[in-house]
């Protein structure tokens, strides 16, 4: 199936995205400790992390053009979190540095039986953004916006000035923040975990859940992320489930659900049907499970392709 969404081409960047970045202290145990035990650590790493800013880097490592919004504090941490990005080549100039705060951070607790981790993490309101911080011209620069809804004020005028400018927006919903009402009808392809679409449909029914939010909403596709079993997305009155890819190896699940995401906008901006932008999203997700970390096992574009063409 086609996407009916039609996005400009003559913009300086293909995706902007507009929400948390993180630096995520990852801490390896061989199983995860029941309370009040004591485990050795296996391994001990400090890496840049963050959902938008992650997703960022997987879509510029398969060759789109990105820029982050975002706001760091005046510390080691936020300066980690631009440099990480310059690095990889998404463009930085509208990052706000915020004196006196705190850069988010996580510990993210990894299970090296199984890959799976446990994510605490930590937020200083002072790197919150409020609409009044940002302009428009920082979001019309993209074809397609990208969200995370949880600065939501501030996301809801971004959405409404993306629309005015006829770019898609996606988001990647992992919490009911309040005002997301007021956001999700500015959104065109909702992407959630099934845990919150659950929640937000009323469901615990998978197909039911996304008919509800579809209906609520009015989004032009709603999807939930299934972990080990893929991908399930509503559009059009049609269901299309995508299945999991087995990772090379699992070393870290830490990052997949933004991969995913980084897959899916790079779909859309090279024009692929849903189908196809589903199972390359899938594959994303996969190939970061490869390494440690938020963003290691990002792919290239040609890692991508390759592993596409020997899993067919």
């Amino acid at each position: 199936m086609d996407f009916s969404l039609t996005i400009p081409t003559d913009r300086e960047f293909d995706v902007v995205g507009f929400g948390l970045n993180a630096v995520d202290h990852l801490v390896t145990v061989p199983r995860y400790p029941n309370f009040n035990t004591k485990v050795r650590l296996t391994d001990h790493q400090q890496m840049p992390g963050g959902q938008v800013s992650s997703a960022m880097v997987g879509a510029q490592r398969l060759g789109l053009r990105t820029s982050y919004i975002g706001k760091v504090g005046y510390d080691y941490e936020g300066r980690m979190l631009i440099e990480s990005l310059q690095n990889e080549g998404v463009d930085c100039t509208c990052v706000l540095i915020a004196v006196g705060a705190k850069t988010q951070g996580a510990v993210i607790v990894i299970e090296q039986f199984s890959g799976e981790r446990t994510i605490l993490w930590y937020h200083d309101d002072g790197t919150r953004i409020s609409p009044e911080e940002l302009r428009r011209e920082w979001i019309t620069r993209g074809r397609v916006l990208h969200l995370d809804g949880f600065d939501t004020p501030a996301a809801i005028q971004a959405a409404k000035w993306a629309h005015e400018a006829g770019m898609a927006v996606t988001i990647d919903l992992d919490t009911a923040y309040p005002g997301i009402d007021e956001l999700l009808p500015h959104v065109d392809c909702l992407i959630t975990s099934q845990g919150l679409a659950n929640e937000l449909g009323g469901s615990m029914d998978e197909l039911e859940a996304l008919k509800r939010l579809n209906e609520k909403y009015g989004c032009y596709l709603v999807a939930m992320t299934q972990g080990s079993r893929g991908a399930l997305a509503y559009v059009r009155n049609e269901f299309i489930a995508s299945s999991a890819f087995r990772p090379p190896v699992i070393k870290d699940t830490t990052g997949a659900g933004d991969a995913f995401r980084a897959g899916f906008v790079y779909g859309l901006c090279k024009g692929l049907n849903i189908e196809e932008t589903m199972r390359v999203a899938n594959a994303v997700a996969a190939l970061q499970c490869r390494e440690m970390g938020a963003r290691d096992g990002l792919p290239s574009e040609t890692e991508l392709n390759r592993f596409l063409a020997e899993s067919h």
